[in-house]
């Protein structure tokens, strides 16, 4: 297990969910997600949410067909403490473009794996005057 005593280590957790979520191949897709996300973990996206492993691969097989050939990648650094993680992420299109960008807020199980992600697309909204 990816030890998160250390910032190198929920940064891995983040990048292999980031790669899980956008891989392609149902089999090597599953056995990331395995590997990042706890049997329990909930990945709630504005447009569908999915649970345990089969349910999270479920979401990102529908990723794929909508967007065949992207890929995530984290377009901040990983921000963690207390098992709660929050990060930046771009969704890049085969010809290097950037199609959608957004922020993920987590948390982490006991023994260090996704537990909950929470996704939120584009940038954070501006403050409402006061």
């Amino acid at each position: 297990m990816t030890d998160l005593t250390s910032a190198a280590g929920a940064t891995a957790i983040v990048d292999g969910y980031l790669t899980a979520y956008g891989e392609p191949d149902r089999g090597r897709r599953d056995a990331l997600i395995a590997e990042v996300w706890s049997p329990r973990g909930r990945l709630i996206d504005p447009p569908a949410t999915g649970e345990g492993h089969d349910g999270i691969s479920d979401v990102a097989d529908a990723l794929q067909q909508q967007f065949a050939g992207h890929v995530f990648r984290r377009s901040t650094a990983v921000d963690e403490h207390h098992g709660v993680l929050r990060f930046g992420w771009e969704l890049v299109a085969p010809d290097g473009s950037i199609v959608l960008t957004g922020l993920d807020v987590g948390e982490l199980d006991d023994d260090g794996r996704l537990l909950r992600i929470a996704g939120f697309f584009g940038d954070l909204p501006a403050r409402e005057a006061a």
